[in-house]
């Protein structure tokens, strides 16, 4: 019975999809007819040192008065009349870069951004314009630098990314002392949590006490508290997107730390000079390690500990074409003489960048999310009892990004979800 239905869901989505490809076959002929008086300028804006692609860098042309910022894979496309023009590329904390390009037909031009040093200047006081509100299509979203996150004072000396999200306007803990958050008011479950645009059903360990992101791996941190964007999805109260980052494609690094609940290794560095790269990021307690030394009986024999495993690939196939493959993998244990409790995440996202051209940006994502929970009481005979229970998610995504000139960007596509929900299996006595 589930085969079959899971082959008329398999069907139905790809009739779909041909009709949706078909419909970008006409879109992609348009793209590259409508517009014969102008010329584009593409590219991506990278880290200069690691290579790492820059999300929200700003492209301003300064003639013209206007510009954009790339989106989630660095990329920008900016369209213009014929020309000569001075074009500024920018990032924080990174020294800006400004060209000037005789714009007399397409170009693909590629920006590397150095660090800026770090030297303590006049004070510079901006302020947005009055309708600066009106214009900007984003509302309520906050994004949060993760250099500033790793200064924020930590919580027994671990740095957690739900905790610092806890302290920006509107969100509030749960609880005291936990990492789960409450939005506007609403609960902690009308929250999304995505990671690598895979969902991850339960973002704590220890019982809310610590997340599950590892600052070591993340990139790029984004909290809507309100107009959630519907290529995401949806919740009641907030979207948290947490982007993972690439690695080092430059040269191989490590870093890591000895905490006072847990340690972390993190490693990264290039699979081909400049066109792939990897990292992998781990953490975990060892709580466990010491009960073993305990005086108390019951105590000894009890294991409390968390983990957690990060790791990401992209390779990059020609100009136009890159992949990325990213997973993570997480789980909570404790069990002593009485009780096992179990419970974890798994994640993977599979995705594909692809320019139609230097207006048409693709973005192809395959996801799957896994959330399992086991309680169980170990005594013996017709008394023992174990239940577990479990979801998942399979995803199928296709993400489009137009730039027909620098005042418009239309972003459109489709997705498709199928839910596997298993509330509980119950087991007694070894009977199910």
């Amino acid at each position: 019975m589930f085969s079959f239905r899971f082959r008329n869901f398999l069907l139905s989505r790809f009739f779909v999809l041909l009709v949706f490809f078909s419909s970008l076959h006409t879109a992609h002929i348009s793209a590259k007819t409508g517009d014969e008086k102008l010329v584009t300028i593409s590219g991506y804006v990278t880290d200069a040192s690691t290579g790492e692609r820059l999300i929200g860098a700003s492209v301003y042309i300064r003639e013209l008065s206007m510009g954009m910022i790339t989106n989630m894979y660095g990329f920008y496309s900016l369209s213009v009349k014929p020309g000569t023009f001075h074009i500024q590329f920018s990032y924080v904390g990174y020294i800006s870069q400004e060209k000037e390009y005789p714009l007399t037909s397409s170009i693909k031009e590629n920006i590397e951004l150095l660090l800026e040093p770090k030297q303590i200047d006049e004070v510079v006081v901006k302020a947005e314009k009055a309708d600066a509100n009106v214009k900007k299509m984003e509302m309520s979203t906050v994004k949060m630098d993760i250099k500033t996150i790793q200064e924020i004072p930590a919580f027994m000396g671990e740095v957690d990314i739900l905790k610092a999200i806890q302290m920006l306007p509107g969100v509030q803990s749960t609880s005291e002392g936990t990492s789960n958050f409450s939005v506007r008011g609403g609960s902690y479950d009308q929250n999304l949590i995505l990671l690598d645009e895979a969902t991850v059903y339960n973002a704590s360990h220890l019982m809310g006490f610590f997340s599950v992101f590892n600052n070591d791996a993340v990139k790029d941190v984004k909290l809507y508290k309100g107009d959630l964007p519907a290529s995401s999805g949806g919740r009641l109260s907030s979207l948290l997107d947490v982007r993972m980052r690439e690695g080092n494609n430059r040269k191989f690094q490590g870093a890591g730390g000895i905490g006072s609940v847990s340690s972390r290794l993190t490693l990264e560095g290039p699979i081909v000079q400049e066109r792939s790269s990897f990292i992998i990021s781990g953490r975990r307690t060892y709580i466990d390690i010491f009960t073993p030394l305990a005086k108390d009986e019951q105590l000894k024999k009890s294991h409390l500990y968390f983990y957690d495993l990060n790791a990401k690939l992209n390779y990059g196939l020609n100009q136009n074409n890159r992949i990325y493959i990213s997973g993570y993998l997480g789980r909570d244990v404790f069990k002593n003489s009485f009780a096992n409790l179990n419970f974890g995440n798994h994640t993977l996202s599979g995705r594909w960048n692809h320019l139609f051209n230097q207006k048409l940006f693709s973005n192809l994502t395959l996801v799957y999310s896994n959330y399992d929970y086991s309680l169980g009481f170990s005594q013996s005979g017709s008394t023992s009892f174990d239940w577990l229970s479990r979801m998942k998610e399979y995803g199928l995504k296709e993400d489009l990004s137009w730039y027909p000139n620098p005042k418009n960007t239309v972003t459109f596509g489709i997705q498709s979800y199928y839910h596997i929900l298993d509330p509980g299996e119950v087991s007694s006595g070894g009977v199910r």
